[in-house]
């Protein structure tokens, strides 16, 4: 479902940029000049804050450490030039609300300093093929995953649009760098113009007959309107987007129909009631034959780093949204709680996320 890199490394800080109000560009770059590793369109790199002692140039004991002082790690996505290998490029929204690594990032990122990096990696993969239709859907800071998909889809000759919706053209990122290269196939929806994006329109745009059609700016993004959403039996074009919660919700509301078209990369956990098995089970970990008992309150990872500390189990929001803790499952059904895997991924349960997702039965076993 994905590709990764699990490699750390400690890359160089070459620029900061100010790409829009509260939007800043870093560069970072190998300290020996070498080319970094190659990355697909929606790669997204773990940004850890702050790194090594010595080494980052948050300093250390810098307030954005996590419980326990451990580093804090916040996912970016790659939003440079995919071919430029020099160079890798995340664009970082200031969250003044959260948790503190946006706001050390803005506030005490140094050009020559450096930044432990893990990555790429991919949840969100993109492969453009020639003379196919794709909508893409970006939010505000969402923008970052879908610049390099939109890129792709240009040199491929595929036929696409862009809906960019935001609250102000000097809030978005990129903004006129996209309308500037793709006059007719980027529609920018700034609420503060009265434009917002009506999501029930936009589905109902897409059909088997033709192209994407025009969109009306009327309505709101959080709406999925009383339109057929397309019913979305005709659709033939594939949905890419990215955002806040509510626009995704409302794609996810209008695109019922046909769930297998739309794509979805969540910047926050999606909500879940209680889970399915409310009772212990156990998790069998193949490669040592260990077995780890896990209770209802406790998460198959922390009862794996509890119980088999020798086990190597990468993990890094503990929200299911980055997917650093992927895990093969070998045997057993499973309660999806995450937020990447497709309705096809999840009937495969092929992998889970410890962070979040548990046992729908006494016993799994995983390939760790």
């Amino acid at each position: 479902m994905s590709f990764f890199s699990d490699v750390e490394r400690d890359l160089v800080v070459s620029g900061r940029t100010e790409l829009a109000e509260g939007v800043l560009a870093i560069d970072l770059v190998s300290p020996n000049g070498r080319d970094l590793p190659a990355w697909t369109p929606g790669s997204h790199i773990d940004v850890m804050l702050p790194a090594r002692p010595g080494v980052g140039p948050l300093g250390p004991g810098a307030a954005s450490a996590g419980p326990g002082g451990e580093p804090l790690e916040r996912q970016y996505s790659l939003c440079g030039d995919g071919d430029d290998r020099s160079t890798w490029r995340v664009a970082v929204l200031r969250e003044d609300a959260g948790r503190g690594g946006s706001v050390g990032l803005h506030e005490r990122i140094e050009v020559g300093g450096r930044l432990r990096v893990r990555g790429p990696r991919n949840h969100f993969p993109f492969t453009p093929a020639a003379g196919a239709r794709y909508l893409f859907v970006a939010g505000g800071i969402g923008i970052t995953p879908l610049r390099s998909m939109v890129a792709a889809a240009e040199a491929s000759g595929a036929d696409w649009t862009l809906d960019y919706a935001g609250r102000s053209r000097a809030s978005m990122a990129f903004v006129d760098e996209l309308t500037a290269l793709y006059p007719t196939r980027v529609r920018v929806h700034a609420a503060d113009e009265g434009a917002r994006l009506d999501v029930a329109a936009l589905a109902g745009s897409i059909g088997s007959a033709g192209s994407v059609g025009s969109v009306g700016a009327a309505g709101s993004a959080g709406s999925a309107g009383s339109a057929d959403a397309a019913g979305t039996a005709g659709v033939d074009a594939a949905v890419y987007a990215c955002g806040p919660a509510r626009l995704l919700e409302a794609l996810e509301a209008a695109f019922c129909g046909a769930p297998d078209v739309l794509h979805l990369e969540r910047f926050e956990a999606k909500e879940f009631g209680d889970p399915v098995w409310t009772e212990p089970f156990e998790v069998e970990l193949a490669m040592t034959g260990t077995v780890v008992t896990v209770d209802p309150d406790t998460s198959v990872l922390d009862a794996i780093r509890a119980q088999s500390p020798e086990t190597p189990v990468l993990s890094s929001c503990r929200r299911g949204t980055c997917g650093t803790c992927e895990a093969p499952v070998l045997e057993g059904e499973i309660e999806h709680r995450d937020s990447i895997l497709t309705p096809l991924e999840r009937e495969e349960s092929a992998v889970m996320m410890v962070c979040v997702s548990r046992a729908a039965c006494p016993r799994i076993v995983l390939d760790l």
